[in-house]
């Protein structure tokens, strides 16, 4: 009886030899591993890594500064063309505008008394004017009696009672249309049928 109790002390003693042997083992375990993370941590943020990495910064920082710098000079360049396209077009149309003023003025300083010379000296302006208006991508909206009214090119001002006519269709043109490179300036006025 005493011998059997002593061979269960022993096995315990084994027991706990060997836990304490795993445990052991176990600490060294994760000494080793925070040894490495901590190693690769201090390799990551070396002196020579950490330069490169503010040089790659600025690289990228001076990069988006030059693009935003050019975009800038490429907006105002095409301000600046938009600008000089603007004014010469609108110096191209003042320059045909002065000559039927020109033209006009002359008119109004005859005192012949010729009716005949002014009826001409006026048509001769306003071919001047066609030519200036041809030059400038100027058309005229002129539509035909009995065509449909069309709302981008014409204006009814009223409606009559037509026979034979069908409603909503031209009648009478009170006033020219007018457009600028396929632009209405002014549409045509018109009175259409009921």
């Amino acid at each position: 009886m005493h011998k059997h109790h002593h061979e269960h002390h022993h096995d315990d003693t084994t027991t706990t030899e060997v836990d304490s042997k795993n445990a052991t083992t176990h600490h060294h375990d994760e000494n080793c591993c925070a040894h490495e993370t901590s190693s690769e941590i201090n390799e990551a943020n070396t002196p020579d890594r950490l330069t490169e990495m503010a040089e790659k910064i600025d690289e990228f920082k001076n990069l988006y500064l030059r693009s935003q710098a050019e975009l800038q000079n490429l907006q105002k360049r095409s301000q600046d063309e938009i600008k000089k396209a603007r004014d010469y077009a609108i110096m191209s149309f003042a320059k045909d505008v002065v000559v039927v003023k020109d033209y006009l003025e002359m008119a109004l300083k005859d005192e012949s008394g010729n009716f005949t010379a002014i009826k001409t000296g006026v048509d001769l302006t306003l071919k001047q004017l066609i030519q200036t208006f041809e030059r400038q991508y100027v058309k005229t909206i002129e539509p035909e009696m009995g065509n449909k009214l069309d709302p981008h090119l014409h204006q009814a001002v009223s409606a009559e009672e037509v026979e034979g006519q069908a409603p909503n269709t031209i009648v009478k043109i009170m006033q020219k249309g007018y457009t600028l490179n396929d632009r209405v300036i002014r549409p045509a006025m018109v009175v259409v049928a009921k």
